[in-house]
């Protein structure tokens, strides 16, 4: 594999990633900030909030009523672009961040198989046998140099953004390939929903393949937690927390439940960082604020607002951390824009000068919960319709409302346009859009500027002590042509569709790599053992490709 084309397709070096950490603008940093190394270990804490568009976090800073924590971090701002369109999907922008590669909608941590993206932001094209090769990302570089490291999410686990910084497949919905590679990457903590993906089942996300994920992750030593307290009270330096089948609960309808036993990204941030920190040669931990990004896909306001503010907690915990610490680089960015969400919308055209900011405020204070919180709450026959809208604020309806909302096919969106047309909202799309986003960022060799998302994996790995292109070399080399040049026949073994085994044999040597996996189970003159790898063995749907340890067993 032609890795260093893979590099230049990019459009990243970890020299130009250095660079942008000298140039551009520094605002509002805290006084507190070194700008040198001073400590080791060297640590990094890379945190996203997901689908966040300026207007989202502008809109959650006037209902906060105060500055947000990571205001107080802003250095830039940063291009999003996929390797084919202006507009990217999870998938890529995950890519993009982790590994400091472009790559195509819905692909997660392989290199593209299309480049047409034109303009300011020109990328090579990625030579044909390299395509859909995996490509290794910055945790999976943390952990061959001997660091910790973790990976936090209010959705499931598995979902594009989480699985972009710890797994490899052709499409973010392999949820089965993605959970099994997490399990197997030896991250010491992972934190938040995606339960249903560990077992069997008959769940959208069950297991196919028949594997207990719950008994390999018990007998890989982690304490496996299902709730805040015991979250919280555990001591273990393995931490596997699972608090949903699926995602968890917007912040607001969590703290309305008052009992409820799903922690807060932000506790979950905490706990990570305690644990992670007692590892002397440093971290890598990565967290996502998922749920911006699917309210707004549903142009909820409300939805938007509570998991800005929880996410920004967040934020306060990673900042008090490096603060103290002084060799802990934060870096805080979306992966892209969603819903064109603005204060102000058609209605105010003429009047937007003399509106205040109660006029845009005081409608969506009156919402005690997001439109899935609410709807949680409504029967079967809409019976309560009335105080189920009162739920998100609307508690002013009119009869033609209330029958429109009875009748609705789509009662969500028709809440959420009713209270986003009271607080003078507007929105675009219910899809992604392109802008620019807001970077933020703290700490030694913090990158700043204008900067593309594929420089900040390359400026982490040098804040950390790593070439990715090095770790990528190590990790990643096509199997059936590196087996077959040291003379072994070699094939797939398909017998079980939903467990592939590459099989090499010379002689009285057979090496069996299973998927997902980081072990070889090995047979030589009859006697046969299990060997640990470093990093997963990854088939990409044509090909698989295992680590150099993989290979030098063949010797």
């Amino acid at each position: 594999m032609k890795y260093e084309l893979s590099k230049k397709a990019a459009g990243i070096s970890i020299a130009a990633a250095v660079a942008f950490s000298s140039i551009g603008l520094a605002l509002n940093s805290p006084a507190t900030e070194v700008e040198g190394k001073k400590n080791e270990p060297a640590n990094v804490i890379m945190m996203v909030k997901d689908g966040t568009s300026a207007g989202a976090i502008t809109l959650a800073r006037w209902y906060k009523g105060e500055d947000l924590a990571m205001d107080k971090i802003l250095v830039g701002g940063m291009h999003t672009n996929s390797a084919e369109s202006a507009i990217t999907d999870s998938a890529p922008a995950g890519t993009a961040m982790a590994t400091g590669n472009k790559t195509n909608d819905k692909v997660i941590g392989l290199l593209p198989k299309v480049v047409n993206t034109e303009g300011a932001e020109m990328i090579e094209p990625v030579e044909p046998e390299d395509a859909l090769a995996p490509i290794a990302n910055v945790l999976e570089g943390a952990e061959l140099a001997g660091k910790s490291t973790g990976i936090i999410s209010t959705s499931e686990i598995q979902h594009a953004t989480p699985a972009a910084f710890s797994a490899h497949a052709p499409a973010r919905s392999h949820y089965d390939d993605i959970a099994e590679q997490q399990v197997y990457q030896d991250i010491e903590v992972v934190l938040g929903g995606g339960r249903e993906s560990l077992n069997t089942g008959n769940t959208r996300n069950a297991r196919k393949d028949g594997e207990n994920l719950l008994e390999v992750i018990d007998g890989n030593g982690y304490d496996f937690v299902e709730t805040k307290d015991e979250l919280l009270n555990s001591t273990s330096d393995k931490l596997w927390g699972s608090f949903a089948p699926s995602a968890l609960a917007y912040d607001f309808d969590r703290q309305a439940a008052g009992n409820s036993e799903e922690p807060s990204i932000a506790e979950m941030t905490k706990k990570g960082i305690e644990t992670l920190s007692k590892d002397e040669d440093g971290f890598f931990m990565f967290v996502e604020g998922s749920k911006v990004d699917w309210a707004a896909h549903a142009n909820d306001p409300i939805g938007i607002i509570s998991d800005v503010l929880a996410f920004d907690e967040a934020v306060k915990e990673a900042l008090e951390f490096a603060e103290e610490d002084g060799n802990t680089m934060v870096i805080v960015v979306s992966d892209h824009g969603n819903s064109g969400i603005t204060m102000g919308n058609v209605n105010t055209s003429g009047t937007y000068s003399s509106i205040p900011v109660s006029a845009y405020i005081e409608p969506l204070k009156k919402a005690e919960l997001t439109v899935e919180g609410a709807l949680s709450k409504l029967k079967a026959d809409r019976s309560n319709m009335e105080e189920v809208a009162a739920l998100y604020g609307l508690d002013d309806l009119s009869g033609d409302e209330l029958k429109a909302l009875k009748a609705a096919e789509n009662v969500a969106g028709l809440m959420s346009d009713l209270l986003s047309e009271r607080a003078n909202l507007g929105f675009t799309t219910g899809g992604h859009t392109g802008e620019d986003v807001f970077l933020y960022a703290y700490g030694p060799s913090k990158p700043t500027g204008l900067v593309d998302n594929t420089d900040l994996a390359g400026n982490m790995a040098a804040h950390l002590g790593f070439n990715l292109a090095e770790v990528t070399e190590e990790l990643f080399v096509n199997a059936e042509e590196a087996f077959e040049q040291k003379g072994f026949v070699t094939n797939i073994d398909d017998t079980d569709a939903e467990n592939l085994v590459f099989v090499a044999e010379k002689g009285n040597l057979k090496i069996e790599l299973p998927e997902n996996k980081n072990v070889a189970n090995v047979t030589q003159n009859k006697k046969s053992y299990e060997k640990k790898l470093e990093g997963v063995t990854v088939f990409n749907g044509e090909a698989f490709f295992v680590s150099k340890k993989a290979l030098n067993m063949s010797k």
